[in-house]
C-alpha cells in the first residue's frame, strides 16, 4: 500500500519510519510512504503557500493553488485506474477506530494532508479531499501528528511487522477479543514492593493452566471494559458477542 503525504514539515516523518518495530514495514515497502511539500509547488522567490484570510480574523490560511497542484502531482504519479481517496486530518472529521485502520491496512493507501495554520482554502476541500478524519476532540498545530498515528496503527497490522503474528489480535478493539479493552499484564518479579506495600501476580496467571488463565483474562476485559468503556461493552452485546457466561459474570460484578 502507498500513503503519500502532504506537509510543510516532511522531516518530521523521518525519525518516526526509522525507528521502532513498525519501521520494518516501512523499510520493507509494506508501507510506502512518499512525502510531498507543497512549498515546492509555489510560485515566487519565497514560495509562498499561506495569506491572510478573508473577512478578516487570527492567524493565516493555506492557499488552494500549491496544494491543488501538489494533489495533482501526486495523482499522476500515482496514475491508479481506481483514485485512493484523499483524506483531510480536521476537527469535523470521523474519529480514528480499529475498523477504520483495519479498512485502511488492507487497502490500497491514501493520499493524507496534513494542515497548518488557521485552517485551509475551503475551496480545495470541496473539490479534492473525499474524506476527513480526526483523532479526537482538540486541535493539533497540525495534521502530522494525526497521520503519523494512522501510519502507525496501519503498520503493526501488516504481516510480519511485530515479532508475534497474533499479537494485534490480542490488542484492545480487537474483533478477536469482541471489540473489548485488553485485560491487565503482569511480569517479573512475582511480588513487587511498590508505594502501597507488597503487590503479588494474581495467582491464576502463575498457575499453568491454560484454561483458567484464559477465562480471567476474558473476566478481566470484561471489568475494565465496563468501568472504563461502557460503550464498547454495550456495542458488544448488541453483536450478541457476549456469552450468557459473560452476562452472569457481569452480573455477579455489577457496581
Amino acid at each position: 500500500m502507498r500513503y503519500d503525504v502532504i506537509t510543510l514539515f516532511p522531516e518530521l516523518f523521518g525519525p518516526f519510519m526509522s525507528h521502532g518495530i513498525n519501521r520494518r514495514a516501512f523499510a520493507s515497502g509494506l508501507v510506502d510512504v512518499r512525502l510531498w511539500n507543497p512549498r515546492d509547488f509555489a510560485e515566487g522567490n519565497y514560495r509562498r503557500v499561506d495569506d491572510r484570510p478573508f473577512g478578516g480574523g487570527p492567524g493565516m490560511v493555506m492557499q488552494a493553488e500549491p496544494l491543488y497542484r501538489c494533489w495533482q502531482a501526486i495523482r499522476a504519479d500515482r496514475a491508479e485506474a481506481v483514485p485512493a481517496p484523499t483524506v483531510l486530518f480536521s476537527p469535523l472529521g470521523e474519529r480514528l477506530s480499529h475498523p477504520l485502520v483495519a479498512a485502511q491496512a488492507e487497502g490500497p493507501g491514501a493520499i493524507l494532508l496534513c494542515g497548518r495554520y488557521e485552517g485551509i482554502d475551503q475551496r480545495f476541500i470541496d473539490a479534492c479531499v473525499d474524506r476527513q478524519w480526526s483523532l479526537g476532540d482538540f486541535v493539533l498545530s497540525g495534521g502530522e501528528l494525526a497521520a503519523l498515528a494512522l501510519l502507525d496503527a496501519v503498520a503493526r497490522l501488516q504481516p510480519g511487522v511485530l515479532n508475534d503474528e497474533g499479537s494485534h489480535q490480542q490488542d484492545s478493539f480487537s474483533p478477536v477479543l469482541d471489540g473489548l479493552l485488553d485485560c491487565p499484564h503482569y511480569t517479573r518479579p512475582e511480588v513487587w514492593s511498590g508505594p502501597q506495600g507488597e503487590a503479588p501476580v494474581p495467582e491464576v496467571l502463575l498457575s499453568g493452566h491454560h484454561g483458567h488463565i484464559e477465562a480471567w483474562r476474558r473476566e478481566q476485559r470484561l471489568l475494565t471494559t465496563a468501568q472504563w468503556r461502557p460503550d464498547l461493552l454495550a456495542a458488544a452485546r448488541a453483536r450478541g458477542d457476549l456469552s450468557r457466561l459473560d452476562e452472569r459474570f457481569l452480573q455477579g460484578h455489577a457496581p
